[in-house]
């Protein structure tokens, strides 16, 4: 008999940001698929759950999806998490979705246990016109990432993307030339103690990050405006 992949959101910041079915599920599960165990191990320390965990990240190659196929057909229920967030955006989650449904077809249930959300928890705090808007996750660190800011730049859409402390100047630096009069929100370290919000144009926000560096650590959503 086939097992069951539940694909479970984790708190992106705030660890008391997890639903109540999914920490049942992290306990019911026969083992705990992460991307870094020591993460997950933290969340499920806090909450007293013993589960097994596995290591299963993009970094896995083919014998981590054959390590996870395994598993499944033995029966075993196995709850899939990502570092912060819903998996399956940037992690092999989605791969794994998709090797499971052509392996097994119905046989093994796949279920969403939703949570949090980075792109869903931005937008609800935006204070910027983004009625509809496409998401880039994280650009590429080289190629093709001029390509997209200056996709980004034309669009008349907003634009949703992900930024890291060793970049976010430089991204600002870009978009300074490419929309300098485009509002741009920055969303720093959602749902933890330093959670802040800044939103102005490129050269506003990036005087107020260089003035302080404090404000340049930490994870970025970035939000710009539609035009």
């Amino acid at each position: 008999m086939a097992g069951k992949l539940s694909v479970v959101a984790t708190p992106i910041g705030n660890l008391e940001d997890i639903t109540l079915r999914a920490l049942r599920i992290l306990k019911e599960a026969d083992v705990v698929a992460c991307e870094d165990t020591r993460v997950t191990k933290k969340l499920l320390s806090h909450y007293d759950i013993h589960t097994p965990t596995v290591s299963f990240h993009a970094n896995s190659g083919p014998k981590g999806f054959e390590k996870m196929l395994k598993l499944l057909e033995e029966g075993k229920h196995v709850a899939l998490v990502s570092d912060a967030g819903t998996p399956g955006l940037f992690d092999p989650g989605a791969m794994l979705v998709t090797l499971v449904r052509e392996q097994f077809g119905t046989d093994v249930k796949i279920e969403t246990i939703a949570g949090a959300s980075a792109v869903a928890a931005a937008i609800a705090i935006a204070g910027l016109k983004a009625p509809t808007f496409t998401f880039y996750g994280f650009l590429p660190l080289k190629k093709g990432r001029k390509t997209l800011l200056e996709e980004i730049a034309k669009s008349e859409r907003a634009s949703m993307l992900f930024e890291s402390t060793h970049r976010i100047i430089k991204m600002l630096e870009a978009f300074e030339t490419l929309v300098p009069l485009r509002r741009i929100g920055l969303y720093r370290e959602l749902t933890k103690m330093y959670e802040e919000a800044i939103i102005g144009t490129p050269q506003e926000i990036l005087a107020i990050l260089r003035d302080d560096p404090q404000k340049q650590r930490g994870e970025f959503v970035v939000i710009v405006e539609a035009a």
